[in-house]
């Protein structure tokens, strides 16, 4: 049975359903060796060959995996880095199937990083339609007002429009630095920092510790596990997937 091109490709784990998207926009995936690039093109998975820059993919969905990773400072959250920086990947080693992180942590950023070949659990953890909370420690210089807390709270006017309200409190007070937690459910590049500028305090660490239901806790920086099966069965329920 024919279905859309972007949607079995996730399902496949390709990656989420905009990342595969973009894929097909930038001309990448072939059908039946010819490239693609209207987004609403169906192809039937028994008889059709579907190929991404000439790589013949596997459309039959893969065991599906979930593991989280502790992303270290100094590593960008892609498969692959045009600039050859290191990759979140060179952390996980070789390993199958291949797996695509749910949204992205900044080059100068750490914390949790969920990767999975589940696509369609990556669409509804990135999609700012499921509001999926994601929860940040923040150090930022020197001692915010109780009204730049209230106003990073209600949301502030960057560059791109305003932000959303969010939840934050003061964690710590350190000297010369204050640690914040910022609870959002949006994530637009670079935010936390863009919205503590704004307010005058620039960020000195960031780290994610928590998304949706899924926390950190303890894994040191550089290090993965695979979730339990309760903690899959959690973010699916979070974003009504079970």
């Amino acid at each position: 049975m024919a279905e859309r091109l972007h949607k079995l490709m996730a399902r496949a784990g390709v990656g989420s359903r905009r990342a595969c998207e973009e894929l097909i926009k930038e001309g990448r995936v072939q059908v039946n060796g010819k490239a693609i690039t209207e987004l609403g093109t169906k192809v039937d998975p028994i008889k059709d060959t579907v190929s991404l820059d000439g790589r013949v993919l596997k459309l039959t969905p893969e065991a599906k995996e979930y593991l989280l990773l502790h992303k270290p400072k100094g590593y960008v959250t892609t498969v692959n880095d045009p600039w050859g920086r290191p990759t979140i990947m060179d952390l996980l080693g070789p390993i199958e199937p291949r797996l695509y992180p749910a949204g992205r942590l900044d080059f100068d950023s750490e914390g949790l990083v969920l990767l999975t070949n589940d696509g369609d659990l990556v669409h509804r953890l990135t999609h700012p339609s499921f509001g999926v909370e994601k929860v940040y420690l923040v150090e930022v210089v020197g001692r915010p007002t109780l009204d730049a807390l209230q106003g990073l709270a209600r949301g502030v006017v960057l560059d791109d429009g305003p932000t959303a309200p969010a939840k934050v409190r003061m964690v710590q007070e350190l000297p010369g630095s204050t640690c914040l937690e910022f609870t959002l459910r949006e994530g637009r590049k670079r935010q936390i920092r863009r919205m503590c500028d704004k307010v005058g305090h620039s960020v000195l660490k960031l780290c994610r510790i928590q998304l949706g239901p899924v926390q950190l806790g303890s894994l040191p920086p550089g290090k993965w596990r695979k979730l339990k099966a309760r903690e899959v069965q959690a973010l699916k329920r979070a974003v009504d997937l079970n």
